[in-house]
């Protein structure tokens, strides 16, 4: 009997890719910003980049404008049954268990929108003009930054989670475009 692989939809593949990708570029810009003009937690010795706000926010709008409302709807529909379900919670009391571990996946890839979603509505409410001007209290600020931390801890469960579920034929089926023949 051949081994069975994991597949992913090919639409799940392209939305989840192109989001991705652009979110992951903007979270990396976003810490370009917070580490030219902020820095309280520390900061990394990188060059400035000149607009690298102005580059952040396009990043920004490229999701809000762009791919995030079509992987939301895809991920809210055909692929809900990868985000929280109402016995996930329920099912955490199975420590241990392969269940366990699905329900926690689940979670994460819900909290993982849901942060996106904050992070891209909060960062739409920062103006350009406030982290320049050593502007660093203002509670949109606050709520922008806090996305962004929730948003990466989310993505580091994300890849833990998706490697415990399914290991590296799970993380490369997203990079395979031949169905699998059924049996």
């Amino acid at each position: 009997m051949p081994e069975s692989r994991p597949y992913q939809p090919l639409l799940l593949r392209l939305l989840h890719g192109l989001n991705a990708a652009i979110a992951l570029l903007a979270m990396g810009t976003a810490f370009l910003v917070y580490n030219t003009y902020d820095g309280r937690f520390g900061k990394v010795p990188v060059p400035r980049i000149a607009d690298i706000i102005g580059i952040h926010g396009t990043f920004g709008k490229l999701l809000i404008l762009g791919v995030m409302p079509a992987f939301a709807l895809y991920s809210f529909h055909k692929g809900q049954k990868r985000l929280i379900q109402p016995d996930s919670l329920g099912k955490l009391t199975q420590f241990g268990k392969p269940i366990w571990w699905y329900s926690l996946h689940r979670i994460v890839n819900t909290l993982m929108l849901l942060s996106l979603t904050f992070s891209i509505a909060s960062g739409s409410m920062v103006k350009e003009e406030w982290l320049p001007a050593g502007e660093l209290t203002h509670i949109w600020y606050y709520l922008h930054f806090s996305g962004w931390v929730i948003l990466v801890l989310c993505l580091a469960m994300h890849l833990l989670m998706s490697t415990k579920i399914g290991g590296l034929p799970l993380i490369l089926s997203m990079f395979d475009f031949k169905k699998p023949k059924e049996n």
